[in-house]
């Protein structure tokens, strides 16, 4: 049982001046309805989809802080080309924190809920930045005994996106898959995924260096030994979707029989799913005519495939989460640490290397 009544959260609020403020509200400790569990959250990790709900687009090199160092207020100017992407949630005070993990600490009266007290539970459901969250009991993600919340707080959003994209890659017929970002946390759990893997230091046979000078070269060398006809890009703007098309064309001419003016009749897909480049999309049209480029996000997958189908794909990463879906952090701050502004400045760079767990209840037990 929580023994207070209200609890702190962490919100993101863009207000009409054109200003980020980040902020721990103090809101109510909800009690369950008879299909509900209340879980107090003990690790939420730091997604790139977290970051912007909760920085809004804010130049961080504005960045300034006030209050105390238990409670501070963090503001930040919201360029103006920014504000009109913002306009959707200007004044609102929104929670943050897409996944995470704890111990249900209090049940509604239904035997699936009462089932589930006491569990370490992982959940995706939004507002994870917070001591407590209060979800249905059907929510919740059971972790195998003796897994703590740190090893279950990223148990949805990369795990779900790396199986998921295998499953693309089935479904739609091709052979070999290409994933930028590839050292990232999902990319490595990619790597345990796929038969062509992508880390050199795990066994990788074909790995690809955006920004080495052999670039292009080393790419569609990979292309041919691998056949992959889909990529997942987790850059989103400038060149790279553009790059990749024109290479599994260069690729797939390669191996054609006879010559033809609107190129190789393989299609080509990019999807792109995470925007670590804001810019646009730049494509040069130099890879044929049988080609695609869109995007690519989880919950609409998801649906595509069923609730049964997505059941089976979260059980998995529940057996496998020690070891094939295991995340590791370079750091784990509370709430409070999380407002710092040297700690914004290092997990808002997105840096591979760099990920961070939120714990809601670090130094406030």
């Amino acid at each position: 049982m929580p023994p207070q009544s209200t609890g702190l959260q962490l919100r993101s609020t863009v207000k009409k001046e054109g200003v980020l403020e980040l902020s721990l509200a103090r809101v109510p400790v909800p009690e369950p309805q008879l299909d509900e569990v209340l879980i107090r959250v003990e690790a939420s990790p730091v997604n790139p989809s977290d970051l912007g709900l909760m920085l809004g687009g804010a130049d961080l090199s504005t960045a300034k802080v006030s209050g105390s160092p238990d409670d501070p207020v963090v503001t930040a100017s919201v360029p103006p080309a920014m504000m009109k992407t913002m306009a959707g949630r200007v004044g609102q005070s929104l929670p943050v924190g897409n996944e995470g993990a704890g111990v249900v600490v209090r049940t509604g009266s239904s035997d699936q809920a009462r089932a589930l007290m006491g569990k370490t539970v992982a959940i995706l459901g939004g507002a994870m930045y917070g001591q407590f969250r209060c979800v249905k009991a059907n929510q919740c993600l059971v972790l195998p005994e003796g897994t703590t919340p740190a090893e279950g707080a990223s148990c949805f959003v990369n795990p779900l996106t790396a199986l998921g994209m295998v499953e693309t890659m089935r479904l739609e017929g091709h052979s070999a898959l290409v994933h930028t970002a590839a050292a990232s946390n999902l990319g490595q759990m990619l790597n345990k995924l796929c038969l062509q893997d992508l880390l050199t230091s795990i066994g990788a046979p074909h790995v690809v260096n955006s920004g080495a000078a052999t670039f292009i070269d080393d790419l569609k060398e990979a292309l041919v030994a691998t056949g992959a006809t889909l990529a997942f890009d987790a850059i989103g703007g400038g060149k790279l979707a553009s790059q990749i098309l024109s290479s599994m064309e260069a690729a797939a001419a390669r191996t054609a029989t006879e010559y033809s003016r609107y190129g190789s009749t393989t299609h080509k897909q990019v999807y792109i799913y995470g925007g670590l480049d804001r810019g646009p999309t730049e494509l040069n049209r130099n890879f044929g005519m049988s080609w695609g480029l869109g995007g690519w996000l989880l919950t609409a997958f998801l649906k595509k495939i069923g609730p049964e189908a997505a059941q089976k794909l979260r059980e998995r990463v529940a057996r496998e989460v020690k070891t094939t879906f295991a995340s590791h952090y370079s750091k784990e701050v509370s709430l409070a640490e999380a407002l710092q502004l040297d700690e914004i400045a290092t997990y808002g760079q997105q840096s591979t290397g760099q990920k961070y767990l939120i714990n809601p209840n670090k130094g406030l037990e």
